[in-house]
């Protein structure tokens, strides 16, 4: 090979491979993502109607943020939860299964054993499987241990155990003992030389309660809610000890929120699910003395301003670590409005003309639909245009959904994959769905809703609702007649007979008796 042709050669290997150490150096560089699994936010509310939002037509109350939700992504007007009460939902919307399935899925006391198997499938379980850090902050409701609590050792199971990498949570309801926050299955801030004891059968000597003392409260009880007192509020059930350990009512609001904040910035650099339960609007409803008296409605009104500003500061959080763009967010409610549900706090006398049930019947405990069709969202900025849907879907849908996002083949007993709908891509809904409400079912199919005669009042005095009993078939067209006021049931035979033979395939063999309802 004579000179110019070996620098030729040379020449051309030098630059073949310059050209193929770029390639290999591109290859090492690391690109942005396309398919970086988003962050899920499940942001769940206590007794929110679907009339306490503005953007489902609110006007005597301003929700600025909770709208900026509903305004920027998907706003469902047939979002349900799947019962009129608490516990029942929730463990619906954990499990993806229906909660008349379980016959202890019923508004629980606080010393309740755990609802959720241990082995069963839940939404964090199927979300760790494909990487997520899974944590709940709020409220549980969904019992602890095995039904004989040590609340003074560590509880187990517990939300650590179906599914959560961490858990801060009130064990039932704020007003239900015990009044504690349990971090991890530990009770937080707990002297060991002050033990706690919890009873909802009797009284420990010597403790004074809300029917014996009132002169001791700070909140008058209406029904019910009459035992243990703590910060001047009578509670449902009996407790003694742990005094460094109890919560303060007026700061809850405030503490979840820091929770929830202090979660997202830990996890952020990873995919992470959170599951934020606020305890507002649910009984006693203690503000933050920054918002007593800002709704003009009493303490109503202003836990629920409270909540949206909550709701507020953690999208701002959110926005502030960068995460807007990346993280789903599912706003909803676990049942309908309740004004008085056990506290004289002017909830009814200063009602003024807010309707918390908007055009719907019925409230919370109801079979009507004020008692589970709720405020529902699903918000995902830049990915999710804004949109309002008729589609029915349902918070049972969730686990099955959002298995189908992050790639996961799980799927719930009774949870259908609607990803598309909640995306905004579809207003294909369920065809059908099943709502509960104290034991009581009845049948929601296309634009129709099948209530099967019940055994009971019509109306809980105490509370004032409709809860949807009645010695006949109860047929209504909701397209048509929202407010549930023409009973269609004798003048449209064809259609009731095909709901009933639906409602028994899915349900099985009716059952017109009714459960007591305890209200406390």
């Amino acid at each position: 090979m004579n000179i110019e042709n070996l620098k030729i050669f040379t020449l051309a290997v030098f630059i073949l491979g310059s050209s193929w150490a770029c390639k290999q150096e591109s290859k090492t560089v690391e690109e942005p993502s396309t398919d970086k699994k988003p962050n899920i936010v499940v942001i769940y509310m206590d007794d929110l109607g679907y009339g306490d939002v503005s953007a489902y037509g609110a006007t005597e109350l301003s929700t600025p943020n909770m709208d900026k939700l509903a305004n920027g992504g998907v706003r469902f007007t047939n979002g349900y939860a799947t019962s009129a009460t608490c516990t029942p939902s929730r463990y619906a919307l954990l499990t993806g299964m229906y909660p008349w399935r379980n016959k202890n899925a019923k508004i629980l006391p606080g010393t309740a054993p755990l609802l959720i198997d241990t082995e069963q499938l839940t939404l964090p379980k199927m979300l760790k499987e494909q990487g997520y850090y899974t944590g709940i902050v709020g409220k549980w409701h969904l019992g602890l241990g095995s039904g004989n609590v040590n609340w003074n050792e560590k509880i187990s199971p517990s939300p650590n155990e179906v599914g959560f990498d961490y858990s801060h949570i009130l064990a039932a309801t704020q007003d239900r003992v015990p009044t504690v926050y349990i971090e991890n299955g530990h009770v937080v801030n707990l002297d060991p030389n002050d033990p706690i004891e919890v009873s909802y059968q009797k009284n420990f000597e010597g403790e004074p309660t809300g029917k014996d003392n009132p002169e001791m409260l700070t909140m008058k009880w209406h029904h019910g809610h009459n035992n243990s007192i703590v910060n001047g509020v009578p509670r449902i059930g009996f407790m003694k000890g742990g005094e460094a350990a109890k919560w303060s009512d007026v700061d809850m609001a405030d503490h979840f929120l820091a929770k929830a904040q202090d979660y997202v910035k830990q996890h952020k650099d990873e995919p992470f699910f959170l599951y934020y339960a606020l305890q507002q609007p649910h009984v006693p409803r203690t503000p933050h003395p920054r918002f007593e008296g800002t709704s003009g409605m009493g303490p109503r009104g202003d836990v629920i301003l409270e909540a949206d500003w909550c709701v507020g500061e953690f999208l701002k959080t959110l926005e502030k670590e960068g995460l807007m763009e990346n993280t789903l967010i599912v706003f909803s409610s676990d049942n309908g409005p309740v004004l008085n549900d056990g506290y004289y706090d002017d909830a009814v006398e200063k009602l003024g003309d807010h309707t918390p049930a908007g055009p719907l019947r019925g409230g919370k405990y109801s079979l009507f639909e004020a008692g589970t069709r709720v405020p529902f969202m699903v918000y995902w900025k830049g990915k999710i245009e804004p949109k309002v849907s008729d589609a029915l879907v349902c918070q049972v849908d969730l686990l099955t959904s959002l298995a189908d996002l992050v790639g996961s083949n799980q799927k719930g007993q009774d949870s259908e994959d609607l990803l598309e709908a909640f995306m905004g891509n579809s207003e294909d809904g369920r065809d059908q769905l099943v709502l509960e409400a104290t034991s009581r079912t009845a049948l929601r199919q296309g634009d129709w809703i099948m209530i099967p005669p019940y055994d009971g009042p019509a109306v809980i005095k105490s509370v004032n609702i409709e809860i949807g009993n009645s010695d006949e078939y109860q047929l209504y067209n909701l397209k048509e007649d929202i407010g549930q006021q023409n009973n269609l049931a004798a003048s449209n035979p064809k259609k009731l007979e095909e709901m009933k033979a639906k409602f028994q395939e899915i349900r099985g063999a009716e059952n017109t008796e009714t459960e007591a309802l305890e209200l406390k």
